[in-house]
């Protein structure tokens, strides 16, 4: 599976921004999907994830009420919602897709990665 994302840029605290990862190449529909971000100077730390079919998403406590994630299994894409945007949320943000069958937190246990896109939130 090849990966892209996008949807990055500058925003104000309080702003919303939506990212999308679009796949190509083998199935998208069976893997799970996930966020991961990576603030300079910090390790890569999950954001958000999602079973094949949209039905269990999984939220970091950081951002559980203002980011949605979903998918469109059809359009073989994957979205992140980030709303109420607040400086912190700074980082290039990463799609990754697993062939496990479970949402995992850990970056080792996803295969296939894209090449990230920036977030700025200013203060």
């Amino acid at each position: 599976v090849q990966l892209q994302a996008f949807g990055g840029g500058l925003v104000q605290a309080g702003g919303f921004l939506r990212l999308s990862c679009a796949a190509s190449g083998r199935t998208f529909s069976d893997k799970v999907m996930a966020w991961f971000r990576q603030a300079t100077g910090k390790e890569r730390e999950p954001v958000a994830g999602i079973n094949w079919n949209g039905a269990r998403k999984y939220y970091a406590d950081s951002v559980k009420g203002r980011f949605t994630i979903s998918r469109d299994n059809a359009e073989n894409t994957v979205y992140l919602q980030m709303d109420s945007l607040k400086p912190e949320d700074t980082a290039v943000y990463y799609c990754a897709a697993s062939r496990a069958g479970w949402y995992s937190t850990a970056a080792g246990n996803y295969d296939f990665w894209g090449q990230g896109t920036e977030v700025t939130v200013s203060s």
